[in-house]
C-alpha cells in the first residue's frame, strides 16, 4: 500500500512554475547586483534555494506526463544554448554551464533510464552515476546533485506504488542533496512542493510553455542590462567627484 503526505491545500504545476521562477531571479539579483555578505543578499540568495528542487521536481513531472520526451529534451537543450549567451555575458569563461543545460541532461537520463530499468537496476544506478558525472565534468549548474535530485523525482513519483512514504522520502532525499547550497532553502523547497496537488493549472498550451522557458534567457539579459547602467552611472559619478 503507497502512503504518502497529503497536505489541506495546494499548489498547481503553473503556481510551481511560477514560485520557481521569482525565486531563481531573487537569488540571481543578489548574486549579480547586491553587496556580498549582507542581511539582504543573504535573505535573497537562501528565497532563491527554493528554485532548483521545485524545477527539478517539474522536469520529473513533465518526462512522466509529455507526449514527446524528445521534443521535451530538445527544447530544454535549445533554451539552454540561448541561455549560454547571457550566462557567458554575466560569468565569463569560468567552467560553467547555465541551469538548462542541467534540467536537459537530467531529461536525458531519464529517457535511458526508463528503458534500463526494465532490464536491471544495477544498470541503471550505473547509467544515472555516469550521467550524474558527465554533469560534474561539464560544469552545468548543481552539477552531480541536481541529475540525481531529477531522478529521485522521476523514481518516487513514476514508481510511488513501490515505495511506502515515496512523498516523504523523495523530500529526505531532496534535502540530504541540496542543504550542501543552504539548509532553509532546502527546508522551504521541500514545503513548497509538499503542496503540490497533482493538477497543471493555467500553464498548458505551446505559446504560455516557450513564454515560461524563455524568461530565464530573459531575466539574465534584463540583469545584464541594469549592471551595464548601474557600473556606467557609478563611474560617471566617481569621475565628477
Amino acid at each position: 500500500m503507497n502512503m504518502t503526505l497529503k497536505p489541506a491545500f495546494g499548489l498547481s504545476g503553473s503556481a510551481l512554475k511560477v514560485i520557481a521562477m521569482i525565486s531563481m531571479v531573487i537569488d540571481h539579483i543578489a548574486l549579480y547586483l547586491m553587496e556580498y555578505g549582507t542581511v539582504l543578499y543573504e535573505t535573497m540568495r537562501c528565497i532563491g534555494r527554493i528554485a532548483f528542487p521545485v524545477f527539478a521536481f517539474l522536469i520529473a513531472e513533465g518526462f512522466i506526463h509529455t507526449r514527446s520526451r524528445y521534443r521535451y529534451f530538445f527544447t530544454l537543450l535549445g533554451f539552454a544554448v540561448i541561455s549560454e549567451i547571457p550566462w557567458y555575458l554575466l560569468n565569463g569563461v569560468d567552467g560553467t554551464h547555465n541551469v538548462m543545460f542541467t534540467l536537459a541532461l537530467g531529461v536525458a537520463t531519464l529517457m535511458v533510464l526508463e528503458n534500463l530499468l526494465q532490464r536491471s537496476m544495477v544498470l541503471g544506478f550505473l547509467w544515472t552515476l555516469g550521467m550524474a558525472g558527465l554533469a560534474s565534468w561539464l560544469g552545468v549548474d548543481y552539477e552531480w546533485r541536481g541529475i540525481i535530485v531529477i531522478v529521485i523525482f522521476y523514481l518516487f513519483n513514476g514508481y510511488s506504488h513501490s515505495f511506502p512514504y515515496s512523498r516523504g522520502m523523495q523530500f529526505f532525499c531532496t534535502f540530504a542533496l541540496l542543504m550542501h547550497f543552504g539548509v532553509i532553502g532546502a527546508v522551504m523547497g521541500c514545503m513548497v512542493l509538499y503542496l503540490y496537488n497533482g493538477k497543471r493549472g493555467f500553464i498548458q498550451g505551446y505559446i504560455e510553455k516557450y513564454i515560461y522557458y524563455s524568461m530565464y534567457p530573459i531575466h539574465l539579459l534584463f540583469i545584464i542590462v541594469i549592471s551595464y547602467y548601474y557600473a556606467k552611472t557609478m563611474s560617471i559619478i566617481i569621475y565628477n567627484v
